[in-house]
C-alpha cells in the first residue's frame, strides 16, 4: 500500500491499495470537500458512475454547509482505478494520481467539547483573558463550535486563511482585537497571528498538539503542548506540557498563577509599609548627625 499523506496545503490524503487479485490497484482519497471535489470528474450514485457537473457540485456544497452548521467536521471521499501503466510513486517528477476521481460521498464527524470548557471560557472573559480559536476546519463548523462554547459573541469576527493572505500586518493588526475565530488556516497563519498579537502588547499563550503547531507554540510567550495527544516535536518546542489535554486546566493554572502573583505583591507592599518608617528614621538621623536611633 502506498500513501500520499495529508498536507495542509492540499487538505487531502490518499492511499493506493492492491486488490485481492493483485492484478489491479485503486486509489482512495479523503479530505476537505472543496479540495476533493476539484479533483473529481464523476460521482457515484445508486451504483452508477455519472459525470460530475456544476449542479451536482452545488448540491454537495449545500449538504456540506448544512452538516457544518451542525458543528460536524465534514470529509469528502473519492476513489479511482489505477491503470497498469501509471506510476504509483508520489515523487516530485511523478504523475499526480489525485485527479479524475470519482466522488463517493460526505462523512460527518463530531468531536464534542468537554462539558467544562464553556464554563472555563466564561471565566476567561471575566478575567480579561481573550480566547481565540485557530482551526483548519470549514468556517461554518468553526462558527457552530465557537457559538456552542460561548466564544463567538455578537461583536466577534470569523476570518479565513485566504483573507489573511490578502491582508498586510497593519490591516490584520487593525482588526485582530475583534477576531475570535480563524478558519481554514495553514501553519504559517498561526505564526503570523501570534506575531501581530505580540506587537499589539498581548502576552500570548498558544496550545496545540500537531507537528504543524510546533513553530507557533515555540513563537508564543507561553507554548503549551498536549501531553496525551501531542507530538514529540510540539512537546520539545513548548514551555509547558498539559498532562490531561484539557483546556479547563489552563484556566485553573491562570487562576493559580494570578493568586501567586497577588500574594507576592501583597507581601512586598506589607514589607514596604512596615519598614518604610524605620528606613526614613535611620536616613534622617544620619543626615542630621544624630546618634543611631535604632540599635
Amino acid at each position: 500500500m502506498n500513501e500520499n499523506p495529508f498536507e495542509s496545503e492540499r487538505r487531502m490524503m490518499s492511499v493506493i491499495c492492491t486488490r485481492s487479485d493483485k492484478q489491479s490497484k485503486q486509489l482512495y482519497c479523503k479530505g476537505a470537500v472543496d479540495s476533493v471535489l476539484e479533483a473529481c470528474t464523476h460521482y457515484l450514485h445508486g451504483g452508477e458512475i455519472l459525470p460530475l457537473n456544476s449542479q451536482i457540485k452545488e448540491k454537495i456544497y449545500h449538504v456540506n454547509d448544512q452538516m457544518s452548521d451542525e458543528a460536524l467536521r465534514v470529509l469528502a471521499t473519492a476513489y479511482r482505478d489505477i491503470a497498469v501503466h501509471e506510476d504509483i510513486n508520489h515523487g516530485d517528477d511523478e504523475v499526480d494520481l489525485e485527479k479524475n476521481l470519482i466522488f463517493c460521498g460526505l462523512i460527518g464527524m463530531i468531536d464534542p467539547p468537554r462539558q467544562e470548557v464553556p464554563t472555563a471560557i466564561a471565566k476567561c472573559k471575566k478575567a480579561g483573558v481573550k480566547v481565540v480559536m485557530i482551526t483548519g476546519d470549514h468556517p461554518n463548523t468553526a462558527k457552530a463550535i465557537a457559538r456552542d462554547l460561548g466564544l463567538l459573541d455578537d461583536g466577534g469576527m470569523v476570518l479565513l486563511g485566504q483573507d489573511l493572505d490578502q491582508m498586510s500586518d497593519k490591516q490584520l493588526g487593525d482588526i485582530v482585537n475583534k477576531v475570535r475565530v480563524y478558519a481554514r488556516t495553514a501553519p504559517q497563519h498561526k505564526l503570523r497571528i501570534i506575531k501581530v498579537l505580540k506587537e499589539k502588547g498581548y502576552v500570548v499563550a498558544m496550545t496545540g498538539d500537531g507537528v504543524n503547531d510546533a513553530p507557533a507554540v515555540k513563537a508564543a510567550d507561553i507554548g503549551i503542548a498536549m501531553g496525551i495527544m501531542g507530538t514529540d516535536v510540539t512537546k520539545e518546542a513548548a514551555s509547558m506540557i498539559l498532562s490531561d489535554d484539557n483546556f479547563a486546566t489552563i484556566v485553573l493554572a491562570i487562576e493559580e498563577g494570578r493568586a501567586i502573583y497577588a500574594n507576592i505583591r501583597k507581601a512586598i507592599r506589607y514589607l514596604l509599609a512596615t519598614n518604610i518608617g524605620e528606613v526614613v528614621l535611620m536616613v534622617l538621623a544620619i543626615l542630621l548627625g544624630l546618634p543611631l536611633p535604632l540599635l
